[in-house]
């Protein structure tokens, strides 16, 4: 039986949600032991290891993509598997979905009206039709629960297979390439009001720690002394986890909050809200910050830039997550051809 994967939200250097299908598509087939396809945006077909064929279309954003994903055709009996919540609209054969957060039903403000009806549209389809549920925390399951009545396979992400603490030779070309200023904040993560950055923005001018952001999205409501990189390579983020004095995560809302976790991995000094599972999961490994205004913020961050690195590793692999993922398969009745 082959495996239909959408995974046409993979984008090259993408956030969260491309590392989840990155990662996983890397770490199922040695376990799958059997043939998967993934439709995928062209300009991501190469992130794509050999052992899963693309099936790639022309870069699309928005409604457009969502269009293609919905219309996305697998052969009788085959599985499909939509890695962001996306199911086609004709179904002949089982069907899982990932839900990584409900932040359109949960902070509908921090977007726009037509994006927050077009992905509960979206997501409520999804939830009607799979066959089983997979979320990327506890914290999502219990949503997608209490929300929509369904029960969700808990399947975390972990660190990508690249976050590792960098080289002092690393650190030194991101530092002059980049232009950074010796002691510094760094934000890593889309710009947008559930993220919290003018607070935290706020708080760094208060510490005396210039902010660096590492990320897109509109700024124009950001003050002027934050720096913003935009987008930068994922082989830039290790070396800019080290070289930063403390990494800043205070989002409002997470279905996961990957940054943080990848921060802790690289070695870095974090502070951050405990969002989704990120306090269970990281428990000592980071300083937390609570929703106080950017003066206690201030000073969290400037006792975080004064304490020694931790450095503690959350125990997360994407080998266990592809093991759960693939049982999923197994439990609707997929069986590699080879078994």
């Amino acid at each position: 039986m082959q495996v239909s994967l959408n995974a046409l939200s993979l984008r090259p250097d993408g956030a969260g949600t491309s590392t989840y299908i990155r990662e996983l598509l890397h770490a199922v087939p040695p376990q799958w032991q059997a043939g998967c396809t993934a439709l995928v945006q062209q300009d991501a077909a190469r992130d794509l290891p050999a052992a899963v064929r693309a099936r790639p279309v022309r870069p699309r954003a928005g409604a457009g993509r969502a269009a293609v994903g919905m219309l996305l055709r697998a052969e009788p009996g085959d599985l499909v598997h939509g890695l962001d919540v996306d199911l086609p609209l004709r179904l002949r054969g089982p069907s899982v979905t990932t839900v990584h957060d409900l932040s359109v039903f949960d902070t509908p403000w921090a977007f726009g009206a037509t994006r927050v009806r077009g992905e509960q549209a979206l997501i409520r389809h999804a939830l009607r039709r799979a066959d089983l549920v997979l979320a990327v925390s506890q914290f999502t399951a219990e949503r997608v629960r209490s929300l929509f009545g369904r029960t969700c396979r808990v399947t975390p992400l972990a660190p990508a297979r690249d976050m590792v603490p960098a080289r002092p030779e690393e650190v030194a070309g991101v530092r002059e390439r980049y232009g950074l200023p010796p002691r510094f904040v760094l934000h890593v993560g889309s710009v947008e009001p559930r993220k919290d950055v003018p607070r935290l923005a706020d708080a760094c001018r208060q510490a005396g720690l210039p902010l660096v952001l590492a990320g897109g999205g509109p700024g124009d409501y950001l003050p002027g002394h934050v720096r913003r990189l935009g987008f930068v390579p994922r082989a830039d983020l290790p070396a800019l986890y080290s070289a930063a004095t403390v990494t800043g995560y205070v989002s409002l809302y997470e279905g996961f909050g990957l940054p943080p976790v990848e921060a802790v991995a690289c070695g870095a000094n974090v502070v951050c809200t405990p969002v989704a599972d990120l306090h269970a999961l990281l428990g000592e490994s980071v300083t937390w910050a609570g929703a106080q205004g950017a003066e206690g913020l201030a000073r969290v961050l400037q006792r975080a830039a004064d304490e020694p690195r931790r450095g503690t590793v959350p125990h997360l692999s994407w080998q266990e997550t592809a093991r759960a993922t693939v049982q999923a398969y197994l439990d609707l009745g997929a069986r590699p051809a080879a078994a």
